[in-house]
């Protein structure tokens, strides 16, 4: 049986690696005179991945890793000026507006006339609980779960909680790393829907041979996809 459906948020439902992206643009326009592109970038994902068991995911942790490589890359010499710059651009990252992908609506309010759907998603809570507000999809779910990260034992937990068990439950994200594998050993139905922009702290390679696995180009498939696995249980 297959009776509950959890989406990621972050470039599952709206964009969210875009603004990432933009912001280190700008870091990196700030830093031209101290560092090469290539350098400041490997020495931002090198304190990203130190920072993450200290900040967790989300914007803060990533404005103070910015903070904390400009340090860094300058020799303790970064300008007040360019420190400010920065918690400007943190700032405003935390204050943009939510941007549906395509099809997000029309999927979740799909799915949500026949099944438990819920919502499980990463990262600053705050934001996260502000961006449910302003994306108008949150009264569609049975269920909202900010967590600090997603493992197996914690879509267990989340499943048995809101549903019927991760046996019996779907994860609909954009990350192989956090929304497929966990949830596939977690014992439910991992699909995967790519987005143009993933984080390099998010790849992973798509497991091979399981049968609990899907992929779709869009969440415009989602809905069939799941009329397939409840009603036949094609997997």
């Amino acid at each position: 049986m297959l009776t509950t459906i959890g989406f990621d948020a972050d470039d599952t439902l709206w964009q969210n690696e875009s603004f990432f992206r933009l912001t280190q643009e700008r870091f990196t326009n700030l830093l031209a005179d101290h560092a090469a592109p290539d350098h400041l970038h490997d020495r931002l994902l090198a304190a990203e991945r130190r920072n993450l068991d200290r900040y967790g995911f989300g914007v803060k942790g990533f404005t103070l890793s910015m903070i904390e490589t400009a340090i860094e890359v300058t020799d303790g010499r970064v300008p007040a000026t360019v420190i400010g710059e920065i918690l400007a651009a943190g700032r405003e990252m935390l204050a943009h507006p939510v941007n549906l992908l395509p099809h997000a609506r029309e999927a979740v309010t799909a799915l949500a006339a026949e099944y438990r759907v819920i919502l499980i998603t990463k990262g600053d809570l705050l934001d996260q609980e502000r961006k449910v507000a302003q994306s108008g999809l949150g009264d569609l779910f049975q269920a909202v779960e900010i967590v600090s990260d997603k493992k197996p034992d914690v879509y267990r937990t989340i499943f048995a909680r809101h549903g019927t068990g991760a046996d019996q439950g779907m994860m609909v994200g954009n990350s192989l790393k956090s929304d497929v594998l966990p949830m596939i050993s977690a014992g439910g139905w991992g699909v995967h829907v790519p987005h143009g922009l993933t984080w390099a702290l998010e790849s992973a390679d798509p497991p091979q041979g399981e049968r609990r696995f899907h992929t779709l180009e869009s969440l415009s498939g989602l809905a069939d996809l799941v009329g397939k696995v409840a009603a036949s249980h094609y997997i």
